[in-house]
């Protein structure tokens, strides 16, 4: 792993939604320019964007049909070059979205497979014959109906785990796994210093697609599309061939990804990626309908995912931390309390994850407590998966539409994808023009002008969070050790190095939780809280604070 990235922090751009330069309603790179110096005062070490490619939009930006250049909604590559030089004069490093799964049905590739079936680029992909008329598998597409469809003029189905506007890409194919390389060389020598590899864990397929266990409509294809027989081959293959030749860091999107497959993908020792991203502590309260449900979560199980992960890579591979992410839900809406509690459980949640064994990731607007959109007509929705789950669970599942507005509210990846709020001006200052989805009506309240200006808000405390990462080697070497697992409102944990403790305790609830009280060589280095509260964790209530080894009280 590189030595610039054990303190650093990440921030990740959406760059749609991040900050808009021409007033086309559509963020741009010459907008993230503007606001580097912004990220800078935050104390942002890497930045990740998420896609810049040249893309139909299909699902904004995650099907490419052109890996060479930029979508001209977002810039030119000159003002790309812009960009790293001027990140570069920050000290700040620009890691890219590397989505190599699939790519756009618009992409040269797959309209020369189109043509010819039969030919060379049709191996690129999945082309596969049907089954008595059917389709190859009953798989169920993670964008809702089935994952294949037929080629016009063929006995063929083509493969597609998203949209069918994205064909996966047929990494047994050494073709294209030489032609990924070369791009991704080509990025690296134009100075970009990493990748976070979309859905990286599901490249290699079960050659053969067996029916998956039927679940609703469709059948399940993890199965036999995720942690393939050849992922780690593959993987490894990169790594020889391009990633360690580079001083870069990489993270891989690992859907479904147990501990022990973690292991394989960022074990120090196995030449793959640096570390991976699981989604365990997301997915909580999943059931009938996947993702689609308004439960709360379970912190008593919440805090079984971390602890596994947590001690279950101690000292093998290294932990991505992160709330939220542009597929995600805004942390302060699904992990706090986005009302009354807002800021304060915004900046517990900071202090939580930041403090824990791992890299934190800050999603857009995380350090201001931006949260969900509230939108509430299905009219307002962007999102392809949002708006194929409507149709899907109430046309076909007979789910109430009222009820599914509501799984929307909560859980739509569309709550993330609002624009950043810069000001308390119109559209909050992300553009002059007419924004590509609403802008949160509470940017009036909520907006990074008014919390720049006020030392107790979420940013600063953001910027306290990210400081004593900087500088407090406890937080990035020191052993992690979860404290009072059953409880069901403090999630507190230690952790430990040479002869000081750093305990955290943070209380997830609205209500004021009694605790034995700070031993008396306590120094508290971080809390959200102006006082002390004594022998009582306030309502949302964080506090860290460092002690003697021999000081520290197991709470």
């Amino acid at each position: 792993m590189p030595n610039w990235l054990n303190d650093a922090v990440f921030y990740e751009i959406y760059p749609q939604s991040f900050q808009d330069s021409n007033g086309d309603g559509i963020g741009d790179l010459r907008g993230i320019i503007s606001r580097l110096d912004y990220l800078k005062e935050l104390g942002i070490d890497i930045v990740w964007l998420s896609p810049i490619y040249k893309s139909p939009f299909v699902d904004q930006g995650y099907d490419i049909s052109d890996y060479y250049n930029i979508a001209e909604e977002f810039g030119t590559m000159e003002e790309f070059d812009e960009l790293l030089a001027e990140a570069k004069k920050r000290d700040m490093y620009i890691v890219m979205d590397l989505v190599v799964n699939h790519c756009s049905d618009q992409h040269e590739w797959f309209q020369k497979a189109l043509a010819d079936p039969d030919g060379e680029y049709a191996d690129y992909f999945y082309f596969v014959k049907g089954k008595d008329g059917k389709a190859p598998s009953n798989y169920r597409s993670y964008f809702g109906g089935s994952t294949w469809e037929k080629v016009p003029d063929s006995d063929k189905y083509y493969l597609h785990m998203f949209a069918k506007e994205q064909p996966d890409l047929n990494w047994d194919n050494t073709d294209v796994r030489t032609q990924v390389y070369d791009m991704m060389r080509w990025w690296l020598e134009k100075g970009v210093d990493g990748f976070r590899m979309d859905v990286i864990s599901l490249i290699s397929k079960n050659p053969d697609f067996p029916d998956g266990e039927v679940k609703g409509l469709y059948g399940d294809l993890t199965p036999y599309c995720a942690h393939g027989p050849h992922v780690h081959e593959y993987l490894q293959e990169m790594n020889r061939e391009v990633l360690s030749k580079y001083d870069i860091m990489t993270v891989g999107e690992t859907a479904c990804v147990t501990l022990e497959e973690a292991k394989k993908y960022a074990g120090e020792d196995r030449n793959e990626l640096n570390m991976v991203f699981q989604f365990e502590h997301v997915e909580l309260g999943s059931g009938k309908y996947g993702k689609w449900n308004d439960a709360p979560v379970d912190l008593v199980q919440l805090k079984k995912v971390f602890k596994k992960w947590e001690e279950g890579l101690e000292g093998i591979g290294w932990n991505a931390l992160f709330w939220g992410n542009h597929d995600q839900p805004r942390a302060v809406s699904r992990f706090g309390d986005d009302r009354e509690y807002r800021e304060c459980s915004a900046k517990m949640l900071g202090v939580c994850l930041h403090l824990m064994k791992g890299t934190p990731y800050i999603y857009q607007g995380e350090e201001l407590g931006m949260t969900n959109a509230g939108f509430e007509n299905l009219s307002d929705y962007r999102d392809l998966e949002s708006i194929n789950a409507y149709h899907e669970l109430v046309e076909e599942q007979d789910v109430p539409a009222e009820q599914m507005m509501t799984y929307l509210k909560k859980i739509s990846r569309d709550n993330a994808r609002t624009p950043m709020q810069w000001n308390d001006e119109e559209n909050a200052g992300f553009t002059t023009g007419t924004p590509w989805i609403a802008v949160n009506k509470n940017y009036k309240e909520i907006n990074a002008k008014a919390q720049i200006k006020d030392p107790d808000s979420v940013y600063n405390f953001y910027r306290k969070l990210i400081q004593l990462r900087h500088e407090e080697e406890i937080v990035v070497h020191g052993s992690f050790e979860m404290l009072s697992e059953d409880s069901e409102q403090i999630f507190a944990y230690q952790r430990v190095l040479d002869d000081t403790k750093l305990v955290v305790l943070c209380n997830f609830t609205p209500n004021h939780v009694a605790f034995d009280g700070l031993p008396k060589k306590a120094k508290i280095v971080i809390t959200n809280y102006k006082t002390e509260g004594g022998s009582f964790l306030r309502p949302y209530e964080a506090v860290a604070y460092k002690v003697p080894v021999e000081e520290a009280s197991d709470k």
